[in-house]
């Protein structure tokens, strides 16, 4: 008897007919035996930061702050990033890593790790490699 896994990735694609397409060709080389998606969800990420040396997924909740000027309040803005990486230290590290050279001031709000098993971009020239050195 085959045992049934339930597994989230997460696909690049323009259509739920395109993310189903897609996942079947990028997963039919790992299983055998039949398969079947059993949900496609939009998931709303701002950024994904890849990183070689992580087998993970961390979902980053990263807080934009900006001033409003006319009540001289800041307002703060929910972006959701995901980040590849070990432990949630080095994913802690990716993320910063990632949002140098932002102009806006950010605040890590959350960092916990995702159920996903692997993401598929678009094209490969779409990952951006984020090498802890």
């Amino acid at each position: 008897m085959q045992k049934k896994v339930t597994e989230p990735y997460l696909v690049d694609a323009l259509s739920f007919t395109e993310a189903e397409a897609r996942i079947t060709e990028e997963i039919r080389p790992y299983i055998s035996g039949e398969f079947t998606i059993a949900d496609i969800k939009r998931a709303k990420l701002s950024e994904l930061f890849f990183n070689d040396n992580g087998d993970r997924f961390f979902k980053a909740k990263v807080m934009f702050i900006t001033l409003d000027e006319k009540s001289g309040t800041e307002k703060k803005t929910a972006a959701q990033m995901l980040a590849q990486a070990s432990d949630i230290k080095e994913a802690l590290k990716v993320v910063e890593k990632g949002m140098e050279g932002t102009l806006a001031d950010y605040a890590i709000a959350s960092l916990t790790e995702s159920p996903i098993m692997d993401v598929f971009p678009y094209s490969e020239d779409e990952k951006k490699k984020v090498i802890l050195t």
